[in-house]
């Protein structure tokens, strides 16, 4: 039977698009673009905890941007490793527990060091889960949990098949957001986006305020939700 949606999302997962366009736009190099991004990032975050969302997934660095100058994505694993451990005291403050999407093998050492530190470090926090998607793709997500799967096993359930993806037991995304204008999801939450609300915006990520995440909710809100079912 058809439902219509008049609650908060409970995950929302957001494509941070846009931050070399935004430094471009102003004359500035690119890794400014990222460093405002971060500042939109914790803007967000803190938003999402106001409106009683349970789980934020932050797409942040993908399997496909390693293909970016390498003096950009060695600023943005410096930013990512510097980040996560300078914030603690706002994790502590709002209760974000941090989690990660991604294949955390292929990142630099020191930035697998910052993802499992923090990831233990917020464990016991309860105000919001943030997932943060770092060398990530979700095409290689379903491969590496093919791979987790045990040796002989001839055949798996789709609730079977969740508990070996790279975060067990978050829900699927009610919402997708796609910051900066781009309409596609860029390999973004595969498996899990077979029935997330899509939620397109023209404003570069480094823009983004409480405002433009509450009208995104409230969009959401207004949209009939049938996952498959005849109207």
């Amino acid at each position: 039977m058809p439902t219509t949606t008049r609650s908060i999302p409970a995950h929302v997962a957001i494509f941070m698009d846009g931050n070399g366009r935004w430094a471009k736009a102003r004359g500035m190099p690119r890794t400014e673009g990222h460093r405002e991004g971060l500042k939109a990032a914790k803007r967000i975050v803190l938003a999402a905890r106001t409106l009683g969302i349970g789980y934020l997934t932050l797409y942040t660095f993908s399997t496909e941007n390693w293909k970016r100058a390498q003096d950009e994505v060695r600023f943005l694993m410096g930013l990512v490793s510097t980040y996560l451990c300078a914030e603690f005291d706002f994790y502590r403050e709002q209760g974000v527990r941090v989690v990660h999407s991604g294949d955390i093998d292929g990142l630099p050492p020191e930035v697998q060091a910052a993802i499992r530190q923090v990831m233990a470090d917020t464990a016991p926090f309860t105000g919001i889960t943030v997932n943060l998607a770092i060398n990530y793709g979700g095409r290689d997500e379903i491969v590496r949990a093919i791979q987790r799967l045990p040796a002989g096993h001839s055949a798996i359930t789709e609730e079977q098949f969740r508990d070996y993806l790279d975060v067990p037991g978050m829900p699927d995304p009610d919402l997708i957001i796609r910051a900066g204008g781009e309409l596609r999801l860029s390999n973004f939450l595969i498996w899990q986006a077979a029935y997330s609300e899509l939620y397109f915006s023209d404003v570069l990520w480094p823009d983004w305020t409480a405002e433009h995440l509450e009208s995104a909710v409230e969009e959401y809100m207004r949209r009939e939700r049938r996952y498959g079912n005849a109207r």
